[in-house]
């Protein structure tokens, strides 16, 4: 499933074309892809034709677009889920679900193609909430500082002030809001995350997995953040203690950002960016699927084990399981 550093890359690839946009289409192949949308809401369709897209926003693996009408398309890419950009009658390789045209004030006409081979992702219009902490509800570009988002974007171009507002406003989508920020959010509360772990009766990779308490990490930067923090995957959160709590949370953002940097992890064609091509983090990866291959640090074989419906890949010898000593 892509995590934080896919979905962040098909975001910023989306945001210079689509801030600013005006929806002039929607075609729906499968209509499977709207599983998520509400019909009590109305047609899919129609709520999103003739309305402007005013940013581009990500928390976790959840990504939105902000409509002028006040309520957001939601999209999740689920398990093989993409976004991909293409001009006006470039015909799909991929099994096309959902196209939505658009108009750019500069770029002009452009195809928005959301792509599923298993059906797992989803596309959705939803109503937009207050955010439980009254700060931007996302990440959405640097450009213009943190939740902002639109600098650079070339949504500069269009009239309607709300453009400007799109990225940076205090709202989120309610399919969203019990998503926790993630490790990037210049808005992440550091504090509340180590009370958590510290009253948390489990184990330190369910602890990171779990997007109410830390979202965008899944199980490849789950596994890389905890070989390089020496954790075990069982350690209890209680027995972290606040410097290694506070060294993982650090490796956590380090692996993140180095993900994010070359792009992704890609294994197969499944995880690419608003164009199509693939990242190439997974040639830096130090733990996760790396079975049977030294240990970069210690030479030692990398070991995976069943965990959770999925796979924990670790050093037996740096990731030893610390017993919590006993208070005299």
């Amino acid at each position: 499933m892509p995590e934080l550093p896919e979905v962040e890359v098909v975001r910023a690839g989306l945001e210079p074309a689509v801030t600013g946009s005006l929806i002039t289409g929607v075609e729906i192949f499968d209509v499977r892809s709207l599983k998520r949308h509400s019909p009590l809401a109305g047609p899919f369709a129609d709520l999103l034709t003739g309305h402007r897209m005013l940013a581009a926003v990500r928390r976790g693996k959840f990504l939105w677009f902000p409509l002028s009408s006040g309520r957001a398309l939601v999209t999740h890419l689920g398990m093989s889920g993409q976004v991909l950009l293409r001009a006006p009658g470039v015909v799909e390789d991929g099994l096309l679900r959902i196209r939505v045209s658009i108009e750019h004030p500069s770029l002009g006409e452009l195809w928005v193609n959301f792509v599923d081979q298993r059906i797992f992702g989803s596309m959705a219009v939803d109503e937009l909430v207050p955010t439980a902490d009254g700060h931007p509800a996302g990440f959405a570009g640097a450009g213009a500082g943190a939740g902002a988002g639109f600098a650079g974007s070339g949504a500069g171009t269009c009239a309607d002030a709300a453009v400007l507002d799109g990225g940076r406003a205090a709202l989120i989508p309610s399919q969203v809001a019990h998503i926790a920020r993630d490790p990037l959010d210049p808005f992440f509360d550091e504090t509340a995350f180590f009370a958590a772990l510290a009253r948390k009766n489990t184990g330190i990779k369910r602890a990171l997995l779990d997007q109410t308490l830390v979202s965008g990490i899944g199980n490849i930067y789950a596994d890389e953040a905890l070989w390089a923090s020496k954790l075990h995957y069982t350690q209890p959160t209680a027995s972290l203690g606040p410097r290694v709590a506070r060294r993982l949370l650090t490796e956590v953002r380090l692996v993140l950002t180095k993900a994010l940097a070359e792009g992704g992890t890609s294994f197969d064609a499944q995880y690419v960016n608003v164009n199509g091509a693939s990242g190439y983090f997974s040639h830096s990866l130090n733990a996760y699927g790396q079975q049977g291959k030294p240990c970069p640090r210690c030479g030692r074989p990398i070991v995976r084990e069943q965990f959770m419906n999925r796979s924990s890949h670790f050093c037996p010898h740096c990731q030893r399981l610390r017993r919590p000593r006993l208070r005299p």
